[in-house]
């Protein structure tokens, strides 16, 4: 059976990639900080699909718990074939009103995290294969404080790596989905209908992992969930920065 290691596996997009792999029949290996948490999401798969799942708590903006974590993807013993890079948190946009210590251990769990384990993930996946999903936004193509840079920095990544380990039979995808219904917002103090941000814009989460899982099988760099957020990546394209900003400042993706 295919093992598949997730982060921020506790809830949100986390639990959905946890819940429609568990479905397809693999084995799991969830990671949150929350310990109480993540045995709530697996004592539930484990009920409703009878899956070996492994808890692994760890708080990725701490190197200790980032290393365990890459450990355990690199045991060849018991090999990881999926990994889904998906913890993450939001801050308000004003950089400059933020606690620079917390926008420091965004930029830790955001893009060091995330490179760290790819690192280790490709140690037993070279050759053997495997596939790498890299949960970014498109708020990674548009100018937006920290949150912006952070998933501009995954995507643009998970291009070359893709690109340079195709050839050893490694997929890196980047997903980046639009507004999405998930605790993400709410963990913010913010709702759907205080985003400013019309309904037609939001998403489900399980069409997002439904996406993001097809576009990974077949192999593509970038995963962009509806036809509506790949139709505004395109136009993002064109139009100058400060408008994208002053659009960007009226919800968080």
């Amino acid at each position: 059976m295919p093992t598949a290691l997730i982060t921020g596996a506790s809830a949100g997009l986390g639990a959905e990639f946890a819940r429609t792999l568990a479905r397809r029949g693999a084995d799991l290996v969830l990671v949150a900080r929350s310990a109480e948490a993540l045995e709530e999401v697996a004592s539930g798969i484990r009920s409703d699909h009878g899956v070996a799942v492994e808890v692994l708590p760890a708080d990725l903006a701490l190197e200790g718990d980032v290393e365990r974590v890459a450990e355990r993807l690199r045991d060849a013993s018991d090999p990881i074939d999926l990994l889904v890079n998906n913890a993450g948190f939001g801050l308000p946009l004003q950089f400059a009103d933020n606690d620079i210590a917390e926008e420091a251990r965004h930029l830790r769990v955001h893009v060091e995290a995330p490179m760290r384990l790819m690192h280790a993930a490709l140690q037993t996946m070279r050759g053997r294969g495997g596939r790498i999903i890299n949960v970014a936004s498109v708020a990674g193509f548009i100018s937006r404080s920290t949150y912006s840079a952070c998933k501009g920095w995954v995507i643009g990544f998970s291009r070359w790596a893709n690109a340079e380990y195709s050839r050893d039979g490694v997929t890196v995808t980047a997903l980046c989905p639009g507004f999405t219904h998930t605790t993400f917002h709410e963990r913010m103090g913010l709702a759907p209908g205080h985003e400013g941000v019309p309904g037609f814009m939001w998403l489900d989460a399980a069409d997002v992992v439904r996406a993001g899982l097809r576009d990974a099988a077949r192999g593509r760099a970038v995963s962009i969930p509806s036809l509506r957020y790949r139709l505004l990546v395109g136009l993002s394209g064109i139009v100058p920065p400060s408008l994208s900003s002053r659009v960007a400042r009226r919800g968080r993706v």
